[in-house]
C-alpha cells in the first residue's frame, strides 16, 4: 500500500491521536510543534482532535518535526488506551444513537477520567443492544413481511441481479448446467476462499457458522435424513457472495434471508438451464413441480419456490405459493395471481390460519403421500387449481402448494383431477367458526392451550442476528479456531 493510499484509508481521528501521542512522548507542547511546522497552534489542535484532515505535505512536515517517518503516523504502533477510548467515544457521538437521544457532541477534556469515558461507551453499547432487541416487535415483523411481499409481487418474485450472480459463480467453477453436485458445492466454497469443516457441536440456533478470519465454514456433521448437504453449504456461502453485513433492522435481516434462499435456489436450478425445459413443458401442457424436483434432485419446496421465481417472468403464468404448518398456520406465502389470502389489519399473511377447504389444508387428510395432490377450489375471487405435497421437518409436518388461476390450469399435469373444494374464508362461518351445534355444546365446557409452532416464533426474534445465541457462536469459534 502506498503512502497516499494509507493516508486515505486511515481516518483523521486516528492520525490526530497518533500525532498527539508522539508529541507528548517527546515532551513537546502544541506550541512547540506548531512553531516547528510553521502553523498556528489552533490549526494543529484541530488536526489532533480529528476535526481537520491534514494534507500530505503537512503530515510529512509533522513527521520530520517529531523525528519519525510518515508511516508512523499512518500505520504506527497501536494507540494507547486513553486515545483509543477517546476515538471510540467521538465516533459514537457522531452516530444515530447519540442523535436520537438529543445529545450534542462535546469536547473530551483531559480532566475527564478514562473510566468515565469507558462508562459512557458501555452505556452507548447497552442502548444499542436494547434497541436491537426491541426492533423486531410483532408489528415490526409483520410490516417487514408485508413490505417485502409487495416488492416480490412487483418483480414477479424474480430478482435479475441474483440470477446474474448465480450465473457468474457457476461459470467461475465450470458448472455445465443441470443438477448441482456436492463436489461442485465444495468447489464454490473453495472459490470463495473457504474450507468446509463438519462439527458435531454446532450451536443449536445455527445452520452453519463462518469463521471469516480463518476462511473456515462449519456445518453440522449430522445431516437430517431428509436434509440436503448442498443446500446447507450454499445457504451459508450465499451471504458471502452477496456481501451481506450485520443487519441493522429486522426488515434488512428478512431481505437478506430471502436473498440467501433465492441465490441458493438459483445455484441449484440455474435459470439458463431450466427455462428452456419449462417452456418445452408448457408447450406440451405438462408442467409439473415433481418433474422439476426430480430433474435437479432438490426438495419439493425448493422446486416450488424456484418455479414461482420463473413462472411469471418466463412463462407468463401468475402463481401463488403457500407453506402451511400442520396446525393450519401459514408460515410462508407469495401471490401475484389475485388469490385472496387471509390477512391481519396490516396485510400480513404469515401467522394467519389457512382455510380448511384450501388444498394446503385438505392435503393433510390424504393417505397417499407418494403422489401429488391436486384440487380445484372455488373462492370469492374465482376458481384456483393447486398442486400440493406434505413434507416433514424439525418443526413437524408442512404442506407446500403452488396454485394458478383456472385459465392457466391447462398448462399443468394434474388438471384432470376431480377433487373440488369451496372456500369462503372471507366469511367467518366458512371454517373459522365451528358448526353451531358443536359450538353450543362445547363453548363453555372447553379450555384449549395453544401449541404455537416454533417456525412462527422464529419470525419474531431479537438481537443483531435474530434468533441466534451469539454467546454460543463465539464460544464455538474460540474452541474450533486453528491455533
Amino acid at each position: 500500500m502506498s503512502t497516499v493510499d494509507a493516508a486515505e484509508d486511515t481516518d483523521a481521528l486516528t492520525i490526530g491521536r497518533r500525532i498527539r501521542q508522539l508529541r507528548t512522548a517527546r515532551g513537546m507542547t502544541l506550541e512547540d510543534l506548531a512553531s516547528a511546522v510553521e502553523r498556528a497552534p489552533s490549526q494543529l489542535s484541530m488536526i489532533e482532535t480529528g476535526k481537520r484532515e491534514p494534507k500530505l505535505t503537512l503530515l510529512q512536515a509533522i513527521a520530520r518535526a517529531l523525528g519519525t517517518g510518515i508511516d508512523s503516523l499512518l500505520e504506527g504502533e497501536p494507540l494507547d488506551e486513553r486515545s483509543a477510548v477517546e476515538i471510540a467515544l467521538e465516533r459514537a457521538m457522531k452516530g444515530q444513537t447519540f442523535q436520537a437521544l438529543g445529545i450534542d457532541p462535546f469536547r473530551i477534556a483531559k480532566s475527564v477520567p478514562t473510566d468515565a469515558l469507558k462508562a459512557m461507551l458501555a452505556l452507548h453499547s447497552e442502548i444499542d443492544r436494547l434497541k436491537d432487541e426491541r426492533a423486531a416487535t410483532p408489528e415490526e415483523a409483520r410490516r417487514a413481511n408485508v413490505e417485502l411481499r409487495h416488492l416480490m409481487r412487483r418483480q414477479d418474485n424474480h430478482f435479475a441481479e441474483l440470477e446474474t450472480k448465480a450465473s457468474e459463480i457457476l461459470e467461475a467453477v465450470g458448472h455445465p448446467g443441470g443438477p448441482l453436485t456436492q463436489r461442485t458445492a465444495s468447489e464454490i466454497a473453495a472459490y470463495l476462499g473457504f474450507t468446509l469443516h463438519y462439527a458435531p457441536d454446532l450451536p443449536q440456533t445455527t445452520r452453519s457458522v463462518a469463521d471469516l478470519a480463518n476462511g473456515r465454514l462449519y456445518l453440522s456433521s449430522s445431516v437430517p435424513a431428509k436434509g440436503d448437504a448442498r443446500t446447507a453449504v450454499l445457504q451459508a456461502l450465499s451471504s458471502r457472495m452477496l456481501g451481506h453485513s450485520e443487519p441493522r433492522s429486522y426488515a434488512e435481516f428478512l431481505r437478506q434471508r430471502v436473498e440467501t434462499n433465492y441465490l441458493t435456489g438459483a445455484l441449484m436450478i440455474p435459470e439458463a438451464h431450466v427455462v428452456p425445459a419449462l417452456k418445452a413443458a408448457k408447450e406440451r401442457r405438462a408442467i409439473s413441480i415433481e418433474d422439476l424436483r426430480d430433474a435437479y434432485s432438490v426438495s419439493y419446496e425448493t422446486a416450488a419456490h424456484r418455479f414461482t421465481n420463473l413462472a411469471t417472468r418466463h412463462l407468463d403464468i401468475p402463481v401463488h405459493f403457500l407453506k402451511v404448518h400442520e396446525s393450519g398456520t401459514i408460515t410462508k406465502a407469495y401471490e401475484n395471481d389475485d388469490v385472496n389470502f387471509p390477512t391481519d389489519r396490516l396485510g400480513a399473511i404469515e401467522g394467519q390460519m389457512c382455510c380448511r377447504k384450501w388444498t394446503s389444508r385438505v392435503v393433510f387428510d390424504e393417505d397417499d403421500r407418494f403422489n401429488p395432490y391436486y384440487q380445484y377450489t372455488d373462492t370469492g375471487n374465482g376458481t384456483y387449481w393447486c398442486t400440493a405435497r406434505v413434507e416433514s421437518s424439525s418443526e413437524g409436518l408442512h404442506s407446500v402448494s403452488v396454485g394458478v388461476r383456472f385459465d392457466d390450469t391447462k398448462w399443468f399435469v394434474g388438471r384432470d383431477t376431480t377433487n373440488r373444494g369451496v372456500s369462503k374464508h372471507s366469511v367467518e362461518v366458512c371454517c373459522r367458526r365451528a358448526p353451531a351445534d358443536l359450538e353450543e355444546r362445547w363453548r363453555e365446557q372447553s379450555w384449549p392451550n395453544v401449541k404455537t409452532p416454533r417456525t412462527l416464533l422464529a419470525t419474531l426474534p431479537t438481537g443483531a442476528f435474530p434468533g441466534v445465541d451469539t454467546t454460543d457462536v463465539y464460544e464455538f469459534l474460540e474452541a474450533h479456531a486453528p491455533r
